[in-house]
């Protein structure tokens, strides 16, 4: 199934952890509780995502059954396609997975004739990966100034993958424009 999306009014966004205590010292997030967490994920979402926006996301969405995943994304803005992260696969039965508009292990997608894939996990061998593929993951919670425990892994990527969680993008879902900037400096800083 080959998806095309226009650019404009579409974001990403991953490791959003909801009810996740753990993921606050292990991340080395700036929260005091998972509740301070929650409402500033949810703050940050809101003020960059609108209700007819498209919002990607690429796993590890929240922790917690039907009535937690329900509760959150009656209060999130935006047509969500979700990724199944390692901590999603667990709740894949719990009668939330109708909200969302699509879920899947992986996409490919176009975006303005930009050819891209969509996983949770970073990968070094993928489909168009040596050509003009971008590939947005998450799971590593990389952090601008601080690639935290995959640093020596990461170093490998090519410029034309990206992080889009938001451990490393403010602690909210980037625009497709944003992610063009970031992986356009990406390249011109390789050659």
């Amino acid at each position: 199934m080959n998806f095309n999306f226009k650019g404009e009014k579409l974001f990403f966004t991953a490791d959003t952890h909801f009810n996740h205590a753990n993921i606050i010292k292990f991340c080395n997030r700036p929260f005091k509780s998972v509740e301070q967490m929650n409402e500033t994920l949810i703050t940050n979402w809101n003020s960059v995502i609108s209700e007819d926006d498209i919002v990607f996301h690429l796993g590890d969405f929240c922790l917690g059954g039907a009535a937690e995943w329900t509760k959150l994304l009656d209060r999130l803005n935006g047509k969500i396609y979700l990724i199944l992260g390692n901590h999603d696969l667990k709740n894949f039965r719990q009668g939330f997975i109708q909200r969302f508009e699509h879920v899947a292990l992986q996409m490919f997608i176009t975006v303005d004739k930009q050819k891209m894939y969509l996983s949770h996990y970073p990968f070094l061998c993928f489909e168009g990966g040596y050509n003009d593929v971008w590939q947005l993951f998450g799971h590593v919670h990389t952090r601008k100034n601080n690639t935290g425990i995959d640093a020596e892994r990461l170093q490998y990527l090519y410029p034309t993958q990206y992080d889009v969680g938001v451990d490393n993008n403010d602690f909210k879902p980037v625009s497709f424009e944003e992610v063009k900037v970031i992986i356009d400096r990406q390249v011109e800083q390789q050659k």
